[in-house]
């Protein structure tokens, strides 16, 4: 039977989507996520090291994202992101066979490379293949369906982890987390990829100069990659403190997983809404991130189990803006370039990211942890100020 021109489109868009979805839940499918600190523990390493490996694994990303972002751009962006899972694999096998210090901070600079090969190369593939399929009006639908899957896969991974360690220790652990990342490197390499000429011709240095060429001479262009970070930094440093906010509710520690659930399920539910929000445009945009970040202060502030309620909802404002910045940059930037500017806008939230760890140190101090949430909520009032005045001065 010969399909018609209508359902080929049609069934590439399943196609993709459904590798996508596989890829990202396998991704975040890593059971050595909830106990690798115990594991850090357990072998001897005291807070200062474990806390310089964090500081690797971030500086790591920041030094190889935009690099890398144009490799994507100048060669397959299929190849980075079959290869990036296999560098982690090996990292997690480091940390279980040779447990030490210099083996957990190898296992970090392949992971931050890891990171750094898919930041951008999705993104710009998954948008790619949609256009190429006339469907790129769908990405953030795709995208925010992928982020969720990504986190069905995190939560998947706590539900699993505790009995798998209680029957084989961090071995069992270390070993489903590389059998994870050997399926996520097998699901990347099923990505369709048809660039056609895209990126021949050009080495990496000559494409990061264009793509950063681009983003100098479009303003439009420009703002919709600052938004990026505006966006999703914050919250993306507070996902590390939500175990602390949760305990200073008074609930016993065995119901502290429970809660944190629930906080991710409503990250998870923001994803799923990104296809029918996309059309909120700049102003509402600007609302919903207002409304998550007071929903983020009253419910970090009123120090109540039920005020966790209203962070989930805040995290889930906040999964859905970041899913709808990332959409509106990938509408704005040519075919030229568009896993450059993307890991630009990758550096810039890694950068913010360490820039929020660093306030939250020092507010900590001095402030209980729902005050130091209720604080961090202010910038996202600001940026929805900021989208609100550019929405009224584009109205004519």
């Amino acid at each position: 039977m010969t399909l018609s021109p209508a359902r080929v489109p049609a069934t590439g868009v399943r196609r993709l989507a459904a590798t996508l979805y596989g890829y990202m839940f396998l991704d975040d499918f890593v059971l050595l996520y909830p106990v690798y600190a115990l594991l850090f523990t357990d072998t001897g390493l005291s807070l200062w090291q474990i806390s310089s490996l964090f500081a690797l694994w971030s500086i790591t990303g920041v030094l190889l994202e935009v690099p890398s972002g144009a490799w994507a751009d100048a060669v397959s962006r299929r190849l980075l992101l079959w290869l990036g899972p296999l560098l982690t694999a090996v990292g997690f096998a480091l940390w279980v066979l040779v447990p030490s210090y210099w083996a957990f901070a190898l296992g970090f600079v392949l992971w931050g490379a890891r990171g750094a090969l898919g930041s951008g190369a999705l993104e710009a593939l998954v948008y790619d293949e949609l256009d190429r399929l006339g469907a790129a009006g769908q990405y953030a639908r795709v995208m925010g369906r992928a982020r969720a899957a990504g986190l069905v896969g995190v939560m998947a991974a706590m539900a699993v982890a505790g009995p798998v360690f209680a029957f084989g220790g961090y071995p069992a652990v270390g070993a489903a987390s590389v059998l994870a990342c050997l399926a996520t490197a097998a699901m990347g390499a099923r990505f369709p990829e048809n660039r056609g000429s895209a990126g021949e011709g050009e080495n990496w240095a000559a494409t990061l100069r264009s793509g950063l060429a681009a983003a100098r001479g479009d303003r439009s262009l420009r703002g919709a990659v600052l938004l990026v970070p505006a966006v999703g930094a914050v919250w993306g440093a507070l996902d590390e403190y939500t175990p602390l906010l949760v305990r200073e509710t008074g609930v016993p520690d065995a119901l502290v997983p429970y809660l944190l659930l629930g906080i991710w399920t409503g990250a998870t539910a923001g994803g799923l809404l990104a296809g029918p929000a996309e059309r909120l445009g700049t102003g509402g945009l600007a609302w919903l991130l207002a409304a998550a970040a007071l929903a983020l202060a009253a419910g970090a502030l009123s120090g109540t189990p039920a005020g966790l309620g209203l962070v989930a909802l805040a995290f889930g404002g906040f999964q859905l803006a970041t899913v709808l910045a990332d959409a509106r940059l990938q509408h704005r930037i040519e075919d030229t370039g568009r896993a450059t500017l993307t890991s630009v806008a990758g550096l810039g939230t890694e950068l913010a990211t360490v820039a929020v760890y660093g306030g939250y140190a020092v507010l900590g101090a001095a402030a209980a942890h729902g005050t130091v949430f209720a604080l961090l909520a202010a910038p996202y009032l600001v940026t929805a100020l900021l989208l609100r005045a550019r929405d009224a001065t584009a109205r004519p």
